[in-house]
């Protein structure tokens, strides 16, 4: 619940300086008023025109910018911990493409510093978007260490 209320916090504080510089783009370039374009004179079709397309341009860096800065707070989120929301760490590449039957596709997995969990992501996405997995890990990191030595029959 905290990673997605956190997903919300950073969407809330960059909406606000966003929202701002849309209210500075229509005070500064006021959206044209097209009932005035019926008239023939030519010099105020241009200098319409000219409003019309500053106006344009100006929302259009701003639908970029905006896209832009989702993107990366979308980007940033995915790479955190789903528990103590700390960036993810010490990325590992696992499978080989030589040895895919064997060893399985290769995969970029990062691990969270505090080992609440790990996140698998595809190495390469030929299919698009495949979306990541995200493993949690027990309390206890000793019971996960000591497992494989347990299933054996060797005491560490």
């Amino acid at each position: 619940m905290r990673y997605w209320a956190y997903l919300a916090g950073k969407l809330v504080v960059a909406a606000a300086p966003l929202y701002g510089l849309l209210f500075w783009v229509q005070r500064a370039f006021p959206p044209p008023h097209y009932k005035d374009l019926a008239r023939k004179d030519l010099g105020l079709v241009g200098l319409m025109f000219e409003e019309s397309l500053k106006y344009e341009i100006a929302l259009m860096v701003l639908f970029l910018l905006t896209v832009g800065v989702i993107y990366l707070i979308v980007w940033d989120q995915r790479r955190r911990c789903r528990v103590c929301l700390r960036r993810l760490r010490m990325p590992v590449e696992t499978g080989s493409w030589s040895y895919m039957l064997q060893l399985g596709r290769p995969r970029i997995e990062s691990i969270c510093p505090y080992g609440h969990g790990t996140l698998s992501e595809e190495e390469l996405q030929i299919s698009g978007g495949q979306s990541s997995e995200w493993t949690p890990h027990s309390d206890d990191i000793w019971d996960e260490l000591s497992a494989t030595s347990k299933d054996s029959g060797q005491e560490p």
